[in-house]
């Protein structure tokens, strides 16, 4: 169980932006939810587009973490065994709720159903609730652990597959915005360094645009 000797320790700064992100998005669901009105297939899909988009992009987060960061600990913080099975035991407890919303999503969004409206809002409170007590530990507990005993090529290969969620058409505009709402503008500059050139290029020329028009979408109507 050594500490791995590295000129400076691994900055997590990256993943802690991303939390605030989904911890915002999944406190804003269900209100915008409840808000449809019975049978407003349009609204419901405009919703329900988002909400698909970002459960997928927590559940690749998830995954990249069961195969990429709780081995690592454990192969080499095994003291603090029962802290990183208790991230794994709160992976697998979100993954019920997250379920059903893959199950009630496409069905509210066909019909914009009061029922499944109002099961698919208090299911994403859930989901919120647990998402936030999961984060929270993370960042208070796990990430301390990651500067100690990760190397950087570890941690970036970590940031290398959340890169490969981002899409490859507009999409890559509207979540690289979403994330840019939650930052400083000292995280944003830092983040845009981080991007390949002609993504930051196309950022600069339309990211804002493209961002606040499909925000607006989903917040407004």
């Amino acid at each position: 169980m050594t500490t791995i000797d590295t000129t400076e320790p691994v900055d997590t700064w990256e993943m802690v932006l991303v939390h605030r992100v989904f911890r915002r998005e999944f406190r804003l669901l269900p209100g915008l939810v409840r808000a449809v009105a019975p049978g407003d297939t349009a609204r419901a899909g405009a919703i329900a587009d988002h909400l698909s988009n970002l459960a997928g992009a927590l559940h690749h987060h998830h995954t990249a973490e069961d195969e990429l960061l709780w081995p690592q600990l454990l192969n080499r913080a095994g003291m603090h065994a029962d802290l990183i099975h208790r991230m794994e035991a709160q992976h697998d407890r979100l993954h019920e709720p997250l379920a059903r919303i893959g199950e009630l999503n496409p069905r509210w969004r066909a019909t914009a159903a009061a029922a499944d409206r109002d099961e698919l809002a208090e299911v994403i409170a859930q989901a919120s609730v647990a998402l936030d007590e999961h984060l929270a530990d993370e960042e208070a507990e796990i990430l301390p652990l990651v500067s100690r005993y990760l190397t950087h090529a570890e941690w970036d290969a970590l940031g290398k597959r959340g890169q490969e969620s981002i899409p490859k058409n507009k999409l890559a505009l509207v979540f690289l915005g979403s994330i840019f709402e939650e930052a400083t503008p000292e995280e944003k500059k830092r983040f845009l360094a981080q991007l390949p050139p002609p993504i930051r290029l196309v950022w600069r020329l339309f990211g804002d645009r493209v961002y606040r028009k499909a925000r607006d979408r989903v917040r407004v109507g």
